[in-house]
């Protein structure tokens, strides 16, 4: 055994649950078996896949935390506000990362909906002559024929949304004008797992189904730039980012169902650093932070490892242990975190009926702001518009200071977007052609703006989808109005219908736990 111990500020981090009273309980998580982390959070809200009838709805509920400034009760009422418009079951949620109040979602129907919450839809919640309302979407995607499995907002370009459907594609969108796809990203075998962007968004990679890892330039579309031969197994492959390193992490199953996380170099998806964790059976969601530590949350597990990444190594440092098992789980953005409580990351845990906020806390006595344990964090102000994105100029990442606000650029050089080689579809044993790279240019100076309290919250107004010329006369078109119209208010009152019939059922569960407990009591 070494007498030495490897010097990490990150060494002695812990993970801290938040108490009952500053938790969501009462939730109804989805009971679909489609593979995601049910669960996704932005600075104010999060959304939960919600286990509904009459289509498929989630739940918009506000950050269950001890900071929280809207205050609902940590009991939420057995009726809620939903978002019902799916009429499949909603398979995934995602969070601007520009505006705290738009999430995207999408669900079997192969719908893609955009919505915006208003602050005002959580008075009253749970008062006397409470009627809940539910949120309507502000722009409907028609993305599929088949279901879509995941969405993604673009890191630094605005209004530019990811879709992964059943027809085996990422579709990329312009939200400003929906009406088709900017990028349609092909090569894929079998169903799309996971997906994420690079930092700066110009490098797409994917896990999917037929065990390969693929690497787009999201622009171009069509086939992937670089293929190789992921996990051996089948099952639930992940994949993240690791922040504005040229590297990402994936989780998933050896052949002999063996759980693992690998270490890719992006550059050339060489053979990875692979690391064998342990043969449990749940998939395992990986999480990065800026901090340069990787967390690793499996479904079914109680625990939350998380590792340190270093000189091209993961060090293990800890582990957050608990006897509830999680089914979901997902991390605050880190422009948001506590840094007076020496907060560097916080995840919101999934268990059977609540969302748990879990703080993870460098322990210091000292009340002045950490600057080593707080690198700047990923800024809330994009950096291209979703027309400059698609034209070709290159995105940056723009970082905002924990300590004070300030916004600068990144000095890191972004990585060139990748080129297409001869053959497009690559396998881990074919030579790499490697692009021929110009010059590099010289790091932008840090640009430094005002404090983010002193900015206005960015407005987000998609239009709906933009309509083609119609065919039928003015007469026909206004039938049509009044069609839709009348099947508009049915399908309120079919939605008020659900809700009172929820309430039943509920009210009949009640009585049969007392008429339970009278019984026993007797007995």
């Amino acid at each position: 055994m070494s007498r030495f111990v490897r010097a990490s500020k990150y060494r002695h981090v812990f993970g801290q649950a938040a108490k009952k009273e500053h938790a969501l309980d009462n939730v109804k998580v989805s009971g679909s078996a489609w593979d995601t982390n049910l669960v996704a959070a932005s600075g104010s809200y999060v959304s939960l896949n919600w286990s509904s009838s009459g289509g498929g709805a989630f739940a918009i509920l506000p950050l269950p935390s001890p900071f929280r400034t809207i205050q609902v009760p940590s009991k939420l009422p057995d009726i809620i506000p939903l978002a019902r418009s799916h009429s499949g079951t909603v398979l995934d949620t995602a969070w601007s990362p520009f505006n705290d109040s738009v999430v995207a979602s999408c669900g079997e129907d192969g719908k893609v909906m955009i919505w915006k919450v208003e602050a005002s839809s959580f008075e009253g919640w749970g008062q006397e002559h409470w009627v809940p309302q539910d949120f309507d979407p502000v722009a409907r995607i028609d993305g599929s024929a088949r279901r879509i499995g995941q969405v993604l907002f673009h890191p630094t370009a605005e209004h530019v949304l990811a879709a992964a459907s059943g027809d085996h594609v990422v579709k990329l969108w312009d939200l400003g004008n929906p009406e088709t796809p900017k990028s349609v990203l092909g090569g894929h075998g079998d169903a799309i797992q996971s997906l994420t962007f690079n930092a700066v968004g110009n490098v797409l990679v994917t896990t999917c189904r037929d065990r390969k890892v693929r690497l787009f330039d999201p622009r171009s579309g069509g086939d992937p730039v670089r293929v190789a031969d992921g996990h051996g197994g089948i099952k639930g492959a992940r994949v993240v980012w690791m922040g504005e390193k040229d590297t990402f992490a994936t989780t998933g199953f050896s052949k002999m169902s063996d759980r693992q996380v690998a270490i890719w170099d992006a550059g050339s998806l060489t053979t990875p650093k692979m690391i064998t964790l342990d043969q449990s059976s749940g998939v395992v969601m990986p999480f990065w932070s800026d901090n340069g530590i990787l967390f690793l949350a499996g479904k079914g597990d109680g625990n939350i490892r998380y590792y340190e990444y270093e000189s091209d190594s993961l060090f293990a440092l800890s582990e957050h242990k608990s006897s509830d098992p999680q089914r979901g789980m997902c991390f605050l953005p880190r422009r948001s975190l506590e840094v007076t409580e020496c907060e560097i990351a916080r995840a919101y845990k999934v268990t059977a009926s609540a969302i748990e906020p879990i703080a993870f806390i460098v322990p210091r006595k000292s009340d002045s702001f950490q600057s080593d344990i707080y690198p700047p964090a990923p800024s809330s102000e994009p950096s291209l518009t979703a027309g400059e994105f698609f034209s070709g100029k290159e995105p940056t990442l723009k970082l905002v200071s924990l300590e004070d606000g300030a916004v600068s650029t990144s000095t890191t050089a972004p990585p060139k977007t990748p080129a297409f080689v001869e053959s497009p579809v690559l396998s881990r044993s074919t030579s790499l052609a490697t692009p021929v790279s110009a010059a590099p240019a010289p790091a932008p100076a840090p640009e430094v703006r005002e404090p983010i309290s002193a900015r206005r919250e960015p407005t987000f107004s998609p239009p709906p989808i933009i309509s083609l010329p119609s065919p039928h006369t003015t007469e026909e078109v206004a039938t049509l109005r009044d069609e839709n119209s009348k099947l508009n208010s049915e399908l309120r009152e079919a939605r008020a219908q659900i809700r009172n019939l929820e309430l039943q059922v509920e009210a009949v569960r009640a009585n049969a736990r007392k008429a339970a407990q009278l019984l026993s009591s007797d007995v």
